[in-house]
């Protein structure tokens, strides 16, 4: 369902956009996100932007953070469970600046994008994904 208008969405309504996208996410790629986990935040924290060497919290609007798929087998045990980070103060920006897209569609980008890097993709190929999704 498209908002038109009201109140800038929260960051429920943010994971469930983020949630439908990754429904929509077609196989293989779809049967390998099991175990990652879904956080909406207002912003990247100031440690993950300086380690980053982000100065605008404005800019970081997703992150994976984890083991890419292709290098699970290489990782020490205890690694922590992988992570896509969306950041809603960042999306909401890019969207009204962007006023030629729904949100449904730039959340839908930020989470594709940030599968792909689960999945060591280039980004030519999350592009591609991102088509298909």
């Amino acid at each position: 369902m498209e908002r038109l208008f009201g109140t800038a969405p929260d960051a429920v309504e943010i994971e469930r956009l983020a949630l439908a996208a990754l429904a929509r996410l077609p196989q293989p790629f779809a049967a390998h996100l099991d175990g990652i986990r879904l956080v909406v935040e207002e912003f990247a924290d100031a440690e993950t932007l300086a380690d980053l060497g982000i100065d605008d919290p404005f800019t970081l609007s997703g992150l994976y953070e984890g083991v890419p798929v292709g290098e699970k087998h290489m990782a020490p045990s205890g690694t922590m469970p992988d992570r896509i980070r969306l950041f809603r103060a960042a999306i909401l920006d890019e969207w009204i600046a962007r006023g030629d897209e729904t949100l449904e569609h730039l959340v839908a980008h930020v989470v594709v994008h940030e599968v792909g890097h689960h999945f060591g993709l280039s980004d030519a190929q999350i592009e591609a994904l991102e088509q298909d999704a």
